[in-house]
């Protein structure tokens, strides 16, 4: 998948692309990176009306290419080196968002489908 990263889009137009593809997890953003291993600070997220320009540190537009097998840290990272821009990606677990921080080295893929049977689980 492709996402457009621009200086003129919102937190939300990117947070929907990312979740068209991947429907149990979602991406946060933040004005401050997290400690590897550990998770970020609810009080630097973002909200998802904030303009990409008014917080990012690479103001560069391009597209942004996500790979269904590359691991969570591999997405946070090319976030980071290509734009600028502190991702946390969060799995679903029922009715709770949870920081995937623990298991961050798991594919996209993986994460989605273990959010997708947690969830599954959960509503039944």
């Amino acid at each position: 998948m492709k996402i457009q990263i621009s200086d003129t889009a919102t937190i939300r137009e990117i947070q929907r692309a990312f979740s068209d593809r991947f429907p149990f997890l979602k991406l946060e953003f933040f004005s401050r990176p997290h400690q590897k291993g550990k998770g970020s600070e609810k009080k630097y997220m973002k909200t998802d009306d904030a303009l990409l320009k008014d917080f990012r540190r690479v103001h560069r537009a391009g597209d942004l290419i996500i790979q269904p097998d590359m691991s969570v840290t591999e997405l946070e990272t090319m976030f980071h080196d290509n734009f600028g821009l502190f991702v946390q990606v969060f799995r679903r677990s029922g009715k709770l968002w949870l920081e995937t921080t623990a298991t961050d080295s798991w594919t996209l893929t993986l994460q989605n489908d273990q959010g997708k049977e947690l969830s599954d689980s959960y509503s039944s």
